[in-house]
């Protein structure tokens, strides 16, 4: 089947005429129609992915295909693509149309990319499995071994993950704000990447907190996400906080010698109560890098017990800022009343769901007068201080740094956050610090738990230097090998 196809095998078999775009094309559409149960989709866009195919082989058939021509993809609801819904996976943004493109989209269809759909995701990006969305929870293609739970395939970037894994598209966009493509990538068995912040233009992405979105690649190897990056990448007038740098051809990374690199191993990422496969896993793992010719060093973090509690005020205090221009007024969502106040009570009441609330009334709370010193700019203070933890390390040598993607394997539907949402937020505890101080983490699929369900390794690098985790990842993932789920859609 052409849909079991990596990115990079389906590049080169379409180079070569093996088969073409649209009947990649098709292919897909099919595997989509037939995985609805997953939930993935929120929008399936069939008619745009064969005009875009069709573009696609008369390109090829000229020789004049771009790096990602007619590979198809799936796209986070976060992106504004002109003329295609986009809602954030939010009521409050209805129907809304985009009259434009974001900055990363474009980029993949200039390259040549085929768009078959919109991706489900938590609503505004918040949460970390997935089922905060109001079109439903996405299901993992995974389970458990000899049992029928539902699990989450982790957030926000859930339905990127799953379509990847369950093989419904070659590669897709996610964004991560304190984890939502790694730990989401760990969950479901793939590869998930969030670069360096302003490597990737944040132009045209629905906001949620702006100094810690970063759009990024989800495939199924490592060197199907340095190929995506590279075309995702990329200096941008419209994001001023887009650096413009010139973008390195990833993929050469790919396969690239560690040998001599030096890998931190940061004792604070060890917590109580961490599940002893994790701990096996992550020795594991700086063994591979070590016979690959790399040297481990213990390193110490101190601040990285602090940089949950500082992200979840960082971020809703954002978060309370962005969406405070969804009132009503000239998109989405309105709901009628007696004056304008009314009518931007009810609206807002109405198109947010529980845990978007939440975060608006923490984030307006930490923002208020009286509570903005000790709170808001006392977590910016601890930002300073994580990031600086990390520049220390590298400025001794450290190349990157290895650590677990997330402390447990993926948890069933309806398991966590209902009673206590710290307890659904402590599965950013390995992430979060990589989105405060604005470095590159890559997620690598390593194992297996005891139930057959896939756990992740995430490496951390540089400002700017994906390239090192590309090498790195591609070492992790030869001697793990890679995980696919059982059929069960």
């Amino acid at each position: 089947m052409i849909t079991a196809l990596t990115l990079a095998q389906a590049r080169d078999a379409l180079r070569k005429k093996e088969f073409s775009a649209l009947e990649l094309a098709d292919a897909h559409l099919a595997a989509i129609e037939k995985a609805r149960a997953l939930n993935a989709f929120v929008l399936e866009t069939p008619d745009r992915a064969r005009a875009m195919a069709r573009a696609a082989d008369a390109r090829l058939a000229k020789g004049e295909g771009g790096p990602l021509e007619g590979l198809p993809l799936g796209i986070k609801d976060l992106f504004c693509t002109e003329g295609i819904r986009t809602t954030a996976c939010s009521h409050i943004l209805g129907d809304f149309v985009p009259k434009y493109e974001s900055s990363v989209t474009a980029n993949l269809w200039r390259d040549g990319a085929v768009l078959l759909g919109k991706l489900n995701n938590d609503e505004f990006a918040m949460g970390s499995s997935n089922e905060t969305s109001h079109f439903g929870p996405v299901v993992s293609p995974w389970r458990p071994r000899g049992a029928d739970t539902k699990l989450v395939p982790g957030g926000s970037s859930g339905g990127s993950a799953a379509a990847v894994a369950a093989k419904l598209c070659v590669g897709a966009t996610g964004t991560d704000t304190g984890g939502s493509i790694r730990q989401p990538a760990a969950f479901c068995g793939i590869v998930g990447m969030k670069p360096t912040y302003g490597r990737c233009s944040r132009w045209g992405i629905v906001a949620f907190a702006s100094s810690l979105d970063q759009a990024g690649p989800f495939a199924r190897s490592v060197r199907d996400c340095a190929i995506l990056l590279r075309s995702m990448a990329g200096g941008d007038p419209k994001d001023t906080t887009c650096a413009d740098l010139p973008v390195p051809d990833y993929e050469q990374s790919v396969g690239a010698s560690v040998k001599g690199m030096r890998i931190g191993i940061p004792k604070e990422y060890r917590m109580p109560g961490m599940a002893p496969e994790i701990e096996t896993l992550w020795q594991r793992g700086a063994q591979w890098l070590k016979d690959a010719g790399a040297e481990t060093v213990e390193i110490s973090l101190p601040f990285t017990r602090y940089a949950l509690p500082a992200y979840y005020i960082v971020a809703p205090a954002e978060a309370s800022s962005n969406l405070a221009r969804y009132d009503g007024v000239r998109y989405g969502l309105r709901v009628p009343g007696g004056d304008v106040i009314e009518m931007y009570e009810s609206t807002r009441a109405a198109g947010f769901g529980k845990e978007v609330r939440r975060r608006i009334m923490i984030g307006t709370y930490v923002l208020s007068a009286g509570y903005y010193d000790a709170y808001y700019l006392r977590a910016q203070k601890v930002r300073t201080l994580i990031k600086r933890d990390f520049e220390s390390c590298f400025a001794e040598g450290i190349d990157a740094v290895l650590t677990p993607t997330t402390p447990s394997a993926a948890f069933a539907i309806g398991e966590k956050g209902r009673v206590d949402p710290i307890e659904m937020y402590l599965n950013d505890i390995f992430t979060v610090t990589v989105n405060m101080a604005g470095l590159p983490g890559i997620s690598v699929p390593s194992g297996l738990d005891a139930r057959s369900l896939p756990l992740g390794l995430q490496l951390i690098g540089r400002p700017f230097r994906e390239e090192t985790l590309f090498a790195l990842g591609a070492v992790i993932e030869r001697a793990a090998g890679q995980f696919a789920p059982e059929r069960w859609w």
